[in-house]
């Protein structure tokens, strides 16, 4: 009870500060209801308050010297929008025969409304209370639930046993509020007779277990909180129209439509009159809020809306202390001028040599960029591009800051992959596209004729199953290649590597070797001068998000002149996938790239590696054995199982023959890739010609052998060279490329 009491104390506290104010009025208007002052723009009688709508009409009881809103009790009110007053509570009572006496609250608060300061709070064992509020044309209810068999012990808590209490919507006008009980019975009517509902300002009710639930029903009102303003138009809106006065400013309600006034800086009284806001005298005043704060021997002057301090002749005045301190006697500052001349000559001077020494380091970071730019090949690019006919592909040329940029300085968490040629980087160009960046190793010029090579060829190549070369970087130590960034990884990894899974279906495996196939037939026979790619290998084979195949890897790769079939060159490839006729002869023509493939189609088959050294001799080398096994009607053996599994052998014994027709050891019996091609995609779309099987003769296993000095090198991914002229072999062990 003694929570409760305090409430009102509060209230009357409330009330006496409101006495202290000195209120402002309508002259003839009455300013006093008991111990409360009455300030425009409300007033007690006609022609005394606002009268755009009688909400601010208030009644004063001359009996009980109490002031009214409608039938509610005023505590007091403020300038910036706040009404306090005094509400009624809802309440159930029940006997020991449960015969209840209730009371409802309903009330209606014209054009003003409620502030969300407001809290709706129940009171009670197993009591539930709900409110109900229209808003406009909207009904809006809310409630809370309290339960407790006993009375609580903690003192100072509405969370649920015995009080609880909820938030409510601010801008309502009118309102219901009901209370009951539930489960009641005679051990909580003993302590707990009635169940309780109210509105009350936050913070002004604490709830009390052992008075509360017993003597509320004594406390019938509670202080409450509404949002009042002039109108429902901002600021903007009524312009000089406002009822703001002088020296007064108009400010949008933040709680609801409408606008009220504030008294500017430096004054007080009340803005809603004409002349309502007078200057405060900061240097008379009592009021701590508005007293001037000079100090020491400074004094203070009263200006309108603010205050000076000023000081004696021969002080000034302390900005940090406001107190006045003597003045200092003038400094001879005519050595300024010579200090400050110095200080800019010296600084000029400063200025250019920085200038020269950085021109200086761009004009040999520029020579610099030129040496590289030679020395990776430039010139022998421009006069290879020159003389290999039009360009389908625009190559650009990306800088040194730019591919350091896109790498994060060539991060190792960036590399894709290395091998004996370079280093593969993941770069994230400046439009957030992602690309592939080839680093080459440092070498002799041989392999920076290669890496030109590469960039010559791609240059030709216009095609969707081929990796787009985007540009290179020529003015780095090393040169670099900017390929598109193909994201699943090679073939050679689906089949064999960490990404091999399950999903390489038949289907998906003979989609990829039409795709392979169409593209060295492009290459072969539709390209403006016809290429060979002399490296066709499934480490070779990128995959994208789809699984279609790109074909990489350029940099062995020759341009076959226009009148010539075949090119005498340094033998170039990978063990397992060299062509022995090119091997043994060095003659390079358009039926290695087939041997290649014919590998490669092999591997799709069977999921076994080209070449492995750590199987039995007979299976060592995948051509040899998968011949054997067509040879002897047991392709079964060697099919992968998976493929076996999903009932296509007519198309598995298809592609195996066609596997076997491009590894035959004479290159004059193996089928062109124009050809390949078609049957593949013939088999592929269900059309395989009848005649094909008869075009060329069941091979021999002794024709797929590939030759002893093949076979010597001791490694599965070995990269074999071969000088034609010396006819002497030379074997470059590296890990794949």
């Amino acid at each position: 009870m003694s929570k409760v009491l305090g409430l009102f104390l509060v209230a009357i506290f409330s009330i006496a500060y409101t006495q202290l104010v000195n209120g402002h009025s309508l002259r003839g208007c009455q300013t006093r209801c008991g111990n409360v002052s009455i300030e425009y723009p409300f007033g007690i009688s006609t022609g005394c308050y606002y009268a755009v709508h009688d909400s601010f009409n208030l009644t004063c009881n001359e009996t009980t010297n109490e002031l009214f809103f409608g039938n509610m009790q005023v505590v007091n009110y403020s300038h910036s929008g706040e009404l306090r007053i005094l509400m009624s509570r809802s309440y159930a009572c029940y006997n020991r025969t449960r015969v209840a006496e209730t009371i409802s609250y309903n009330t209606n608060l014209r054009s003003f409304t409620f502030s969300n300061k407001n809290r709706f709070t129940a009171v009670g064992c197993n009591t539930f209370a709900f409110m109900t509020t229209i808003f406009e044309d909207r009904n809006y209810s809310t409630g809370c639930l309290s339960t407790c068999d006993s009375i609580p012990k903690e003192n100072g808590v509405c969370s649920g046993e015995g009080c609880c209490h909820t938030s409510v919507p601010k801008r309502s006008k009118r309102f219901i509020i009901r209370s009951s009980s539930f489960d009641r019975d005679a051990s909580v009517n003993n302590f707990n007779p009635c169940s309780y509902a109210f509105l009350v300002e936050e913070g002004m009710f604490s709830f009390s277990p052992s008075q509360d639930l017993q003597n509320l029903r004594n406390f019938t009102k509670f202080p409450v909180v509404l949002d009042w303003s002039i109108g429902n138009q901002t600021c903007k809106q009524v312009g000089n129209t406002s009822i703001c006065g002088q020296n007064s400013v108009c400010l949008d309600s933040t709680t609801r439509d409408g606008y009220n006034c504030k008294c500017k800086a430096g004054y007080d009284g009340n803005p809603y009159l004409q002349e309502g806001c007078q200057d405060i005298n900061e240097c008379t005043t009592s009021s701590a809020i508005h007293k001037h704060n000079c100090s020491g021997s400074s004094t203070c002057e009263n200006m309108m809306g603010h205050f000076l301090c000023s000081c004696s002749s021969g002080f000034e005045l302390n900005a940090t202390t406001n107190g006045c301190m003597r003045k200092h006697k003038p400094v001879n500052t005519g050595w300024i001028p010579i200090l400050l001349g110095t200080t800019v000559g010296f600084l000029a001077i400063l200025l250019v040599v920085i200038c020269v020494q950085q021109k200086m380091k761009h004009m040999k970071s520029i020579e610099l960029r030129k040496q590289f730019f030679e020395q990776n090949g430039g010139g022998m690019l421009r006069l290879r591009l020159s003389g290999a006919g039009p360009s389908n592909v625009d190559v650009k040329i990306f800088t040194e800051e730019g591919m350091k940029e896109a790498t994060n300085g060539y991060d190792e968490s960036r590399i894709l992959g290395q091998g004996g040629q370079g280093t593969v980087y993941k770069g994230i160009l400046p439009d957030k596209s992602v690309v592939a960046i080839k680093k080459s190793r440092l070498g002799d010029s041989s392999q920076v004729e290669q890496f030109i090579n590469e960039v010559l060829v791609l240059s030709q190549i216009n095609h969707r199953n081929v990796v787009r070369l985007l540009g290179c970087c020529l003015e780095t130590e090393v040169p670099l290649l900017v390929y598109e960034f193909i994201n699943s990884g090679t073939l050679y990894d689906r089949l064999h590597g960490s990404m091999s899974d399950s999903s390489m279906t038949w289907e998906h495996r003979l989609r990829i070797a039409v795709e392979i196939a169409g593209t060295l037939a492009y290459l072969h026979s539709s390209a403006s001068i016809p290429i060979i790619h002399r490296d066709v290998k499934t480490a070779n084979i990128l995959l994208d998000e789809n699984l279609t195949a790109k074909v990489a890897d350029f940099r062995d790769s020759r341009l076959i002149p226009m009148d010539k079939e075949q090119l005498t060159t340094m033998v170039q490839g990978t063990l397992g996938y060299l062509d022995p006729e090119y091997y043994n002869t060095g003659l390079l023509n358009e039926k290695s790239d087939v041997y290649s493939f014919g590998v490669v189609l092999m591997e799709l088959l069977s999921g076994q590696k080209a070449l492995c050294f750590e199987k039995p001799q007979q299976s060592k080398h995948l051509v040899n054995y998968f011949a054997s096994a067509m040879k002897e009607n047991r392709l079964h053996e060697v099919i992968d199982e998976q493929v076996m599994k999903e009932n296509n052998q007519r198309e598995i014994h298809e592609a195996a023959r066609i596997a076997v027709e491009c590894t035959r050891l004479m290159g004059e019996e193996r089928p062109r890739m124009k050809e390949v091609a078609a049957q593949l995609e013939a088999l592929r779309v269900g059309k395989t010609k009848d005649e094909g099987s008869d075009q060329y003769p069941e091979p021999e296993v002794n024709e797929h052998l590939v030759g002893v000095e093949i076979l010597s090198a001791q490694g599965d991914t070995s990269t074999t060279g071969y000088d034609s002229i010396k006819n002497v072999t030379m074997l470059n062990i590296e890990a794949g490329r």
